[in-house]
């Protein structure tokens, strides 16, 4: 083992491995291995320079016994930044301490020719390479120790009851409702970037946690140490950036359906909201407006003049945001240029086809700036010059055909190396070339995100989900999770987006509870594909946005008269806070905070805050308990020190219990911290 101080820097060598840790940011360590010859320079999510920081390095030799009685000078390496403190030993392990205090240790199980705790005859190492034939990536595998009293949170969205992670098996990869974001926060007082976007695996095991990249040409994670979950987050995206200042005319309702058809039918739900006294921000018009997939423009059967129903739409206060999805159709007229340009996604093995919903497709090889050029000078022409506000990035993860990964490639590289990176990739065909146009926010909505896709106006929604109480409860932890890797503007489809129908009385009470929810949720957004699917097409085409099927209405009254008074008392109840929410989305570009916050990010020092995943903070002021369960008319609510006001009766509690309260289809328990 040797090891050498680069100007501040702790370089290592060990049994043909280099690596390098080096301060990055307040109390923070990025830590790099590799086996090629040199580094890549991929600084992947930590785009943010980070501060200078006052690093002390030592190099020390230590005397371990060989087991013959002989005494052997072995060499370590300490490297410190603030609080947080790297140790690397003669076997290349490194154990990370704060304030001195052991947080994590990367897992060694070999023979190290010592008598200690990691010296065995199991040939486990804690950093295992594997080439991968006939190409320059390796498989990575890297280890560390687990602690049992440990609790792991954030790493964005998964659809499990889960909201603690110890125990749990996560893919490292995106699909359609399935977020992966590598940034962990731990109840120890650490948060841990794995800061590759290669296709794996993590395990949060009880004996060791193990992540795994099944592609890639160097080991890269970054750690920080700090005494709650705020800081972590404060310290996170630092480095890896920070969402914008949410614009304050999109704090209250979004409107959406599977599917408005036409300008008409827009126009028309426009209207209706006006003559009701229903302020909307925001209309979305879903996807298959266009011709075919890859066309991306309006068919100008069905949209006539976007231009005139922009501007009326406009001069009722309410901005647009049209449906692009990355997949082309072989029918659209870019599919040929695309192809020849070799803007598309490539396919390893026989025919070229990544998506095949409606139409023979391939999909925009966003890693390609060439192609994010392509894309968005089509885009502007036909969306943005009419006045279109933002963009539905759908299918952002991408949706492959089949989720085989090792079948697609990218101009950077494979889809195993660098594929959860891509949501990220597409949503920049926008947002680069929309912050350079408009001196204002850009805000788009996309179904998937990787580490610092906050920074690039995204609002995340967690995906096509089921239309069911327990998918309802599982979007509370898939919102809480994401938050905590970093990613503020979250929001969900109001009622699941597979109902079969909407007359069913049971999915109606489960509408009003999501509902109830989304009002205390960044992004108020209805939307949903509602059964039953009984609307004839418009056209007797296989093609264009006559042709496929529509949802049934989904606006406030569509639900009948007494959903419709509780979700209008609610819309008001959320106007009401607008000036409150509005702090929270500058609190979030200040310093990282989500707004839907796990009880343990407001009270870390409450042990039982740190179990709790049926109830959140939104802010620092409401404790919400939404109602998870058919037929729940009460339930329990822990609340933390402190006095509490129930927000339906006035009644004032004392923290530090468990109450039981109402809770009424017109309520959803809400406490106000006195």
């Amino acid at each position: 083992m040797r090891f050498e101080n680069d100007n501040g820097t702790l370089r290592f060598y060990h049994q043909g491995e280099q690596g390098l840790i080096e301060a990055w940011g307040q109390d923070s360590l990025r830590v790099r291995t590799r086996i090629n010859s040199r580094f890549t320079g991929n600084n992947w999510a930590l785009t943010e320079p980070p501060v200078q920081c006052d690093t002390q390095i030592t190099i020390t030799e230590e005397d371990h016994w060989v087991g013959d009685g002989t005494i052997d000078m072995r060499e370590l390496a300490t490297i410190t930044n603030g609080r947080l403190k790297a140790i690397v030993n003669f076997a290349g392990v490194i154990s990370f301490y704060k304030d001195d205090q052991l947080i994590l240790r990367e897992y060694f199980r070999s023979y190290d020719g010592t008598l200690s705790r990691e010296s065995r005859c199991l040939k486990i190492i804690n950093r295992e390479w594997k080439g991968i034939i006939g190409g320059s990536e390796f498989s990575l595998n890297v280890k560390f120790e687990s602690r049992r009293e440990e609790k792991i949170f954030g790493m964005g969205q998964y659809q499990q009851d889960c909201m603690d992670l110890k125990g749990c098996v996560l893919e490292l990869a995106q699909r359609n409702s399935q977020i992966s974001v590598p940034f962990a926060v731990s109840s120890l007082g650490y948060g841990f970037l794995w800061n590759n976007p290669a296709v794996g695996r993590v395990t949060f095991g009880r004996n060791y946690y193990e992540w795994i990249a099944n592609a890639t040409k160097e080991m890269d994670y970054w750690i920080t140490a700090a005494d709650t979950p705020k800081q972590i987050l404060y310290n996170y995206t630092a480095v890896t950036g920070r969402a914008g200042m949410f614009p304050d005319d999109l704090m209250g309702l979004w409107q959406c359906k599977l599917r408005y058809r036409t300008q008409d039918e827009v126009l028309t739900v426009a209207r209706q909201y006006q003559k009701e006294g229903i302020h909307i921000d925001q209309i979305v018009i879903d996807f298959f407006h266009w011709t075919v997939q890859g066309d991306w423009k309006f068919d100008s059967k069905y949209w006539p003049d976007p231009k005139a129903m922009v501007d009326e739409l406009h001069s009722m206060g309410i901005k647009v945001i049209v449906s692009v999805w990355p997949s082309v159709d072989r029918r659209s007229e870019n599919f040929g240029p695309m192809l020849e340009k070799g803007l598309l996604i490539r396919t390893e093995r026989g025919a070229a086809q990544t998506y095949d919903f409606q139409g023979d497709c391939v999909e925009v090889d966003a890693f390609n700036p060439e192609a994010r050029k392509y894309v968005w000078e089509v885009c502007r022409k036909n969306y943005y010059d009419y006045g279109i506000d933002g963009f539905w990035l759908d299918n952002s993860e991408p949706d492959f055909g089949v989720y085989d990964y090792d079948h697609y490639r990218y101009c950077d590289g494979t889809a195993l190396e660098i594929g959860n990176l891509y949501p990220q990739m597409f949503s920049r065909t926008f947002y680069d070339e929309m912050n350079r146009e408009k001196d204002k926010s850009v805000v788009n909505l996309l179904r998937c995100a990787w580490a610092g896709s906050q920074k690039y106006g995204n609002v995340v929604w967690s995906g096509d989900v089921p239309s069911t109480f327990e998918a309802f409860a599982d979007q509370l932890q898939c919102g809480l999770n994401m938050g905590l890797a970093g990613i503020p503007w979250w929001t969900t489809d109001i009622g699941g987006f597979m109902t079969d129908d909407v007359n069913d009385p049971d999915f109606r009470q489960l509408l009003i509870r999501w509902y109830q929810f989304a009002v205390y949720s960044p992004v108020l957004r209805m939307h949903g594909d509602r059964g039953p699917f009984n609307i004839p097409p418009l056209d007797t085409r296989d093609w264009g946005g006559g042709y496929l099927h529509t949802g049934q209405p989904n606006e406030l009254w569509s639900y009948g008269e007494e959903n419709y008074a509780i979700m209008k008392k609610y819309y008001d109840l959320r106007i009401s806070l607008h000036d409150y929410i509005k702090a929270l989305f500058e609190e979030a570009h200040l310093n990282g905070s989500p707004l839907l916050r796990a009880m343990f990010y407001e009270f870390p020092q409450d042990a039982r805050c740190w179990k709790l995943q049926d109830q959140y903070m939104f802010g620092d002021k409401y404790l919400v308990a939404p109602i998870l369960h058919l037929h729940e008319f009460r339930r329990d609510v822990y609340l933390p020190e402190g006095r509490w006001m129930l927000t339906s009766t006035g009644t004032v509690y004392e923290g530090n219990r468990v109450v039981n309260v109402d809770a009424p289809i017109d309520y959803m328990p809400v406490f106000t911290l006195l």
